[in-house]
């Protein structure tokens, strides 16, 4: 507004003969100014595509309104203010027509006047993985983002990598052994091919502990959190926010195991009851055999009996198969 007042004014200095004062021309200004503001909030939420879209339609519904016109469907019609009504009228309806046709028509629809040819959006957003201390720690998320399970750009909090440093400083050998793995696997992402990791750097002070703000930034970046923590997934489902838990996508793609299945294990202790022994698959469920004691330390081959499900997971009964 304020540049259109002095432009106003200077009209009013150098053009005298079309403004004679200068508070006329800081008027005019203010005037001009105004509409342009006007016209802008008029178009806001008026997008690109809606304007293109309105272009094309204005364009096809002028073709048609020619057609007609050159059809000599008025070719009675001499006179000239009758025929120029005409065309006006004409020229007005097919191309407003047009317009709201084509701005109310979506992709596809496109397609049935252009044939073969599909519009797409050539900048899809790229999705984003939003890593917990929980999940770098894991470090199964390696072997997904290696083999392609899982494609995006990985995102690691500088509040997240903040704690995991932590836990690598920590006195306790146990924490400084997984703090240091957690560095350990974030260098293994960063040299990965193909995976872009990016450090981020924002900070929510009103927010309190790690996990609320790694919701809050989710929800800001709309990124997939990946987490191997229960109660964190279940705060992010509460909020809307999407969560990957590899813990239980590990529990989703454990083995079926169905009585008459035929295993091999080693059977590495004794069971509870007389004769019995105990193996275990690879993902740790346990197997209860049946005169499996004699097999101590050996391996075996056993057939499964009977599945019993308990709170801590499912156990499996077999037999020795001869």
């Amino acid at each position: 507004m304020l540049l259109c007042i002095l432009g106003g004014v200077a009209v009013s200095q150098v053009r005298e003969e079309l403004i004679s004062q200068w508070y006329w021309g800081a008027l005019a200004g203010f005037g001009f100014g105004g509409l342009l503001i006007a016209i802008e909030e008029m178009l806001k939420g008026f997008s690109l595509r809606a304007f293109s879209a309105a272009t094309f339609g204005l364009a096809l519904g002028s073709f048609i309104a020619w057609m007609v016109d050159r059809s000599g469907l008025f070719q009675y019609a001499d006179e000239l203010p009758v025929r120029w009504l005409i065309r006006l009228v004409t020229f007005l309806f097919f191309g407003y027509l047009g317009m709201v046709l084509a701005m109310r028509s979506n992709k596809e629809d496109f397609s049935l006047i252009i044939p073969f040819v599909r519009f797409q959006s050539q900048s899809q957003p790229t999705a984003l993985l939003l890593l917990d201390t929980s999940a770098i720690v894991d470090g199964r998320i390696v072997e997904l983002l290696e083999h392609r399970f899982l494609e995006g750009t990985v995102v690691v909090p500088r509040f997240v990598l903040h704690e995991i440093q932590q836990i690598a400083d920590s006195t306790d050998p146990v924490k400084r052994a997984r703090g240091r793995r957690g560095l350990e696997i974030l260098n293994r992402i960063r040299r990965l091919h193909g995976v872009d990791l990016k450090i981020h750097d924002a900070e929510f002070p009103q927010e309190n502990g790690v996990d609320a703000k790694l919701v809050r930034l989710a929800k800001a970046l709309q990124a997939r959190l990946v987490t191997t923590d229960y109660n964190l997934a279940k705060i992010a489902d509460l909020q809307s926010v999407r969560c990957l838990n590899i813990a239980e996508l590990a529990t989703l793609l454990k083995p079926v195991v169905l009585p008459g299945d035929t295993l091999n294990l080693k059977i590495v202790r004794e069971g509870k009851d007389k004769g019995q022994g105990v193996g275990y698959l690879p993902d740790g469920t346990m197997v209860v055999v049946n005169q499996g004691q004699p097999y101590l330390g050996q391996q075996a081959t056993v057939q499964v009996q009977s599945l019993l499900q308990t709170g801590a997971g499912v156990i499996v009964f077999a037999e020795i198969k001869n």
